[in-house]
Order: C-alpha cells, then sequence, then structure tokens
C-alpha cells in the first residue's frame, strides 16, 4: 500500500520546487519513489566537502532532511497541511569520499500530528556513510492560505 496522499510524487515537480534552495545549491536531486520510500542522490565534490575534502557532516544532514521533507510533504494534503523538520541526528559512519551519495528516506512511522523518517546514505559501492533520523512536524495550513477548492 502506497504512503503517498495523491499518488507518488512527481520527480520533475520536486526538482523544480527546490530550484533556488541550498537544496540546488548543493546539488541534491530526487531520483525516484517507490510505495514506501523516497530516493535522491548528492555529489561530493567542492560544495559539499569540509576543508579536509570529504563530506562534510552538515551537509549529509541537509540532504537527509531534505528527502524527508520532500517525503513527509507529499504524504499529507497539501492543500490543508504542511510538513516541517522538528528534529534532525546523524550518525557518520565513514567519509563521504568524492563521487556520489544515494540517499533513501522510509517512515518510521506516520501520525497525524508528527512524522518520523529513517534515511540511509551510501556510496558508490553501497556501503552506510550516514545513517539519520529526521522527525517532522505536520501543521495546518491557516485557512486565509488554503487554495479555493479545499
Amino acid at each position: 500500500m502506497s504512503i503517498w496522499f495523491d499518488g507518488p510524487p512527481d520527480v520533475a515537480e520536486v526538482n523544480a520546487r527546490s530550484r533556488g534552495s541550498a537544496v540546488e545549491h548543493l546539488g541534491i536531486e530526487i531520483i525516484s519513489c517507490t510505495d514506501d520510500s523516497l530516493r535522491g542522490r548528492m555529489r561530493v565534490d567542492e560544495r559539499t566537502v569540509q576543508p579536509a575534502g570529504v563530506l562534510h557532516g552538515g551537509a549529509s544532514v541537509l540532504f537527509a532532511e531534505t528527502l524527508a521533507s520532500w517525503a513527509a510533504t507529499y504524504v499529507v494534503d497539501q492543500t490543508k497541511q504542511y510538513a516541517v523538520g522538528l528534529e534532525v541526528n546523524a550518525n557518520h559512519v565513514r567519509p563521504g569520499l568524492p563521487g556520489m551519495l544515494e540517499g533513501v528516506a522510509t517512515p518510521l512511522n506516520l501520525g497525524r500530528t508528527t512524522q518520523i523518517w529513517d534515511i540511509r546514505i551510501t556510496n558508490e559501492a553501497g556501503k552506510l556513510v550516514c545513517v539519520s533520523r529526521c522527525t517532522m512536524a505536520v501543521l495546518d495550513v491557516p485557512t486565509q492560505y488554503r487554495s479555493a477548492g479545499a
């Protein structure tokens, strides 16, 4: 059974909505989804490394929260609710070396007012680089901002 409110997210739409943000600046791209997960990628390059030349922990956290945030957005009725990050944590398992990373966000709990997402970031060899958990708050869109159809 699919978790998505109105069908699976349109990857092109999600990426278009990311333009002009930190997501675009770091080169994060949503690439696919399944019935219960959202997948993205981010390159370890000059935008995402620390001075030592390996993945900056903050970049991996931004990647993880981006995946959870977009997934959470498409689980709710966007005409009535929206999701925002409430808490994020990350364990950096191994250095992210230059190359492509892939991240997958899957829900641990999809509650009425909070969602908890598990995000696994792996390198090109499929080895775990970072494991993250992100809690999202589900908020009501103020009545004056709801679309006319809602």
